[in-house]
Formats: structure tokens, sequence, C-alpha cells
């Protein structure tokens, strides 16, 4: 298996101004964007389509789940013996995972977690992500309090 080549895309000026507008609010209609943008209503909709469609940009409501009766949120740091893609993977389709990313440090792999209970968070740890196979060992860091989560960090 060869490495994947990293491709990244170059946004024009109007469609990273219609990022930021979306970063600032979601539900902002596309006549309100194209206003701010200099594009048409159909023109702004066509422009969010191809940025979805590109895998650039998602339009999400973004909750804390502690409040949505997850009484359990927590990052875990993975250290794995194999490939680091393919435990990846496999993490990412294990339910309650949110998150998962490669690093480098002390973990291989940093998963975020979301769990209705602790014993729902223990059984994650301990017949799915301990269970398999090139997993060494894990660090759970349990979150007490969100206390900052944005996502308006613009675009370069």
């Amino acid at each position: 298996m060869s490495p994947s080549i990293e491709r990244r895309t170059t946004l024009d000026a109007v469609s990273k101004a219609i990022v930021e507008q979306l970063q600032e609010d979601g539900r902002r209609s596309y006549a309100e964007i194209g206003k701010v943008v200099g594009l048409s209503e159909t023109a702004t909709r066509q422009r969010v389509q191809k940025l979805q469609d590109a895998g650039i940009l998602q339009i999400v409501a973004v909750t804390d789940p502690m409040q949505l009766g997850f009484a359990r949120q927590a990052m875990i740091g993975v250290r794995v013996s194999g490939d680091t893609r393919v435990v990846a993977a496999e993490m990412a389709e294990l339910p309650g995972v949110i998150y998962v990313v490669s690093t480098a440090g002390s973990f291989d792999l940093l998963v975020e977690v979301v769990c209705e209970s602790d014993d729902d968070l223990i059984d994650l740890l301990n017949d799915r992500i301990r269970a398999l196979p090139d997993v060494v060992s894990t660090e759970t860091f349990v979150y007490l309090k969100l206390h900052r989560q944005l996502y308006n960090w613009g675009t370069r």
C-alpha cells in the first residue's frame, strides 16, 4: 500500500467568503450570503453544493453532547503496533466514536467518543477499542465540562 498524497484545494475569494459566512451562521440563507459575496442566490447555492460535494464543507448542527443526555465524553489516546491507518479506519467504524486523528507524539491516534454512561464507555474501551489486534495501549481523558467549542476559524 503506497502512502496517500494529500491534495489541498485552493479556494477563490468568493468560496472563502461563503465558507466564512456559513461558519458564522450555518442557517444563513443563500440570498443573504449571495448579497455579501456578490452572487445570486442560485449561484451561491451551486457554490455551496460544489463545496459539499468536494468534501470541503459540511453544514451541521453542533451540540454539547453532555446536555443532550450523553453523560460521558472522552478523548482516548491510542498506541498501535501495526499500520495506524488500518486501526484508524477500524476505529472510525465503532459506534460512539465521533473523531479519529493520526498523530505524531506519544499516541498514534486520538479518538473522541460520546457515550450515554460510564458503563458504556467501559464497554467501548474493553470490548471494542482494546479488543482490536494492533491496539497496544490506551489512555482515556474524560471530559468534565465543555468550556469552548468553535468552528469559525475562517479560511486561508
